[in-house]
């Protein structure tokens, strides 16, 4: 069950951001929802997802390195705080974040998340490693999540600032 968390954060973060973006300003506007989309990724999939994955790493750690098709490892605790900064980050960034410091989050997870999937590819290609840990949700949210923050702050900066609430 937990393997799924990364597309429920997902999931959770479309739903709100649609939601959200539905009951704001009339008429609806594209750079509304592209503002929701951002904030709401920035919450959850980098945000909670974050958090989360530092708990596992940190506080259950053997249980995480089996999901992933490891033996446990005193690198976990690195790969933990890195996700613990990027999940506070994350958070900052979807509540407080300018477009720079938001821009500097979404690069910092591509640099750790993106390195990971690389990481997932390599696993899979020269052990096999199908383990849910490295080849499910979180094989594809590694690449996804830090490059739809950086497009979508593309996007915004192309449409231009959000109309007033």
């Amino acid at each position: 069950m937990v393997f799924w968390f990364p597309l429920i954060f997902w999931a959770l973060a479309v739903v709100l951001a649609v939601a959200m973006a539905l009951r704001g300003a009339r008429p609806f506007s594209l750079s509304v929802l592209v503002d929701e989309l951002l904030r709401y990724i920035l919450l959850l999939p980098v945000g909670l997802q974050g958090l989360w994955a530092f708990t596992g790493h940190v506080f259950f750690a053997d249980q995480t390195a089996a999901s992933i098709g490891w033996a446990p490892s005193p690198f976990q605790l690195e790969v933990g705080m890195a996700n613990f900064g990027i999940g506070v980050a994350g958070v900052i960034g979807a509540f407080l974040g300018s477009p720079g410091y938001c821009a500097a989050v979404g690069i910092v997870a591509l640099g750790f998340l993106g390195g990971a999937g690389i990481g997932h590819v390599v696993q899979i290609e020269e052990t096999g490693n199908l383990a849910a840990g490295n080849a499910g949700p979180i094989f594809y949210t590694d690449f996804i999540t830090p490059l739809a923050v950086l497009g979508l702050l593309l996007i915004q900066r192309v449409l231009g600032p959000v109309p007033k609430r």
